[in-house]
């Protein structure tokens, strides 16, 4: 990792990295495309920037990006912050009520898109600005790398030396589960207090490769982004179908993977369904290996080594289980990062015991990302980690994660309102979720404030802890409990569309007997653990998943309760008997 003081603004970010690593790989592009070195980074970004300031495109100013992860998206977020306008990521799967609310809510006065299909959509929501594509335009509009009368490079330089850790670098919508999303206004300063905190986390630098899939519009991606190009790594690009994902993961063998739970969850029941196919004692002995190399990590973690014993039975598994599921990503994977949503325990046993360390983290869109984090050298499984250096967090008499620090950011895009009810007088972001800090300082989130449900009777109950509960079985793809101000809590399910394709259900899954059956067990199993007012009393299975497309899921995959619940509100009442 480069030891000269780092870029002061996110403005001289596509500068600061090719003076330091110059004709090394930053960018790998999908399917054989090639390599894009530092120094091809900078010029496409100084193309581009350029190209705007030909615009108009002024300081301060909001550009919009409305386009898949992609190494155009790279291109564009570098050279808005060096025009010293800010960024307004666009999510590509957000409907047309939730484009149009950005581009307008932000006054973007320029949209760039990926394609004449997006370009398309921006011209019909926008608010007039001007519309460019990333990608050659059939329809002859703007392209993003072509614009005319560019203007001159010192002028762009210039723009970017100017700019200070205090001015705006991007306004992201967060993507709430009611209503409107929300501006949140991040400086150049809360990126690089980000940054600072968590130098060194990633242990990554030249050589090493980050394989990235998760949308560029979320700020998860976009610290993974930022933190594997400030260290010199490459940025590999995956091919823009989800169902290729494994198959890249083989033949780009990165070394980082930032993800959302559900790919490590899928491999893992994949593995052990394969290994209970293997004959009447496979689960078993699956679970048995699983158990022994997750030990054995333990062991090696507290500085001990195991027994000749496990290390001959852990030689035997690796064999055999180990080191095929290392090869499924690539083989050199050596940090594995998740957010967004909890993952199961008994994935990040499978993970650990198979020499894949998947470390979860904690933060929000208004925290510029992070708030704790497990990393190298300082995680506990079970937790989101400690709070990153020059990050406080406490828990509020009521249960909510309160987080202040310089990474906070100072409010909502025009929404006064909104701002003074997610930051107190003291600086403190209320996060709305509810967590508890261990006696070595490690946060555990165990649901969201708002989504606590209150019977009739008067039981409160977390309604995240056994949704996460009842999705761990490999035929459930989503769970939403029901019960506010009623007598019992029931549930709507949804079923995994890969992992029931093979059981010959013909006809609605509502109606197999067989899909029946499959719920009804693991819902036993999770009311066997439950305390009596949270046990689910009935459920129903939805013919439907829930989307994004049907506005039942927010962009950031999210489930929208209030939406779900009006939906389906018959099968609702059914539930109840009404």
């Amino acid at each position: 990792m480069a030891t000269e003081a780092r870029p002061s603004t996110l403005a001289v970010f596509a500068e600061w990295i090719a003076e330091q690593y110059g004709g090394r790989p930053a960018l790998r592009l999908p399917g054989g495309g090639g390599d894009v070195s530092y120094e091809e980074l900078r010029d496409r970004v100084r193309l581009v920037g350029r190209g705007l300031l030909g615009l108009g495109v002024r300081a301060g100013d909001r550009v919009a990006v409305l386009c898949e992860t992609r190494a155009e998206w790279t291109y564009a977020h570098l050279a808005v912050l060096a025009t010293g306008a800010a960024l307004v990521p666009v999510y590509p799967s957000a409907g047309d009520d939730e484009v149009r609310w950005v581009l307008g809510d932000s006054g973007a006065s320029v949209v760039l898109c990926e394609d004449d299909a997006q370009a398309a959509k921006a011209e019909r929501l926008g608010g007039g600005g001007t519309v460019v594509v990333m990608t050659p335009s059939a329809a002859g509009r703007p392209l993003m790398t072509e614009l005319p009368d560019p203007a001159p490079l010192p002028e762009l330089l210039a723009r970017g030396r100017a700019v200070r850790p205090g001015d705006l670098a991007t306004i992201i919508y967060t993507s709430g589960t009611t209503g409107l999303s929300k501006g949140c206004r991040l400086t150049h300063g809360n990126s690089t207090a980000i940054r600072d905190a968590t130098a060194g986390f990633a242990q990554s630098g030249p050589g090493d490769v980050t394989y990235i899939y998760l949308p560029l519009a979320h700020l998860l991606a976009q610290l993974t982004e930022l933190s594997t190009l400030l260290n010199g790594a490459a940025l590999a690009f995956w091919g823009g179908r989800i169902e290729d994902i494994v198959g890249e993961l083989g033949r780009v063998r990165p070394t980082h993977l930032p993800s959302v739970p559900r790919l490590f969850e899928r491999v893992h029941a994949q593995v052990a369904a394969l290994a209970e196919a293997a004959g009447p004692d496979g689960r078993e002995r699956f679970e048995a290996a699983v158990r022994l190399g997750a030990e054995v990590d333990a062991l090696r973690a507290a500085g001990r080594e195991p027994t000749a014993a496990q290390t001959a039975a852990y030689e035997q598994a690796d064999a055999g289980l180990y080191a095929l599921v290392r090869g499924v990503f690539g083989g050199r994977l050596r940090q594995a990062n998740v957010g967004g949503a909890p993952i199961a325990p008994q994935t990040l046993d499978f993970m650990r015991a198979c020499g894949i360390p998947v470390y979860e983290g904690y933060g929000m869109t208004e925290s510029a990302g992070i708030i704790a984090l497990n990393h190298p050298g300082a995680h506990r499984y079970g937790t989101v980690g400690r709070p990153i250096p020059g990050c406080e967090v406490r828990i509020a008499g009521d249960g909510e994660v309160l987080a202040r620090g310089p990474m906070v950011f100072g409010g909502y895009h025009a929404n006064p309102g909104a701002t003074s009810a997610a930051l107190d007088d003291e600086g403190w972001l209320h996060t709305g979720d509810l967590g508890e800090l261990d006696t070595d300082g490690y946060l555990r989130v165990t649901g969201r404030k708002k989504d606590i449900i209150i019977t009739s009777s008067g039981k409160n109950l977390t309604p995240s802890l056994t949704e996460f509960a009842l999705q761990q079985s490999r035929w459930i793809s989503r769970a939403v409990m029901i019960g506010d101000h009623r007598p019992y809590p029931v549930a709507l399910i949804t079923l995994d569309a890969e992992e029931i394709a093979g059981l010959g259900i013909d006809g609605p899954p509502s109606e197999s007997a067989k899909a029946r059956s499959l719920v009804r067990e693991a819902v036993d199993a999770v009311n066997a653990n439950a305390s009596g007012p949270a046990r689910i009393r009935a459920f129903a299975i939805l013919d439907e998943d829930f989307s994004v497309a049907g506005e039942t899921l927010t962009p950031t995959l999210k489930i929208r309760r209030a939406a779900i619940a009006e939906r389906y509100a018959k099968e609702i009442a059914d539930l109840y008997g009404a």
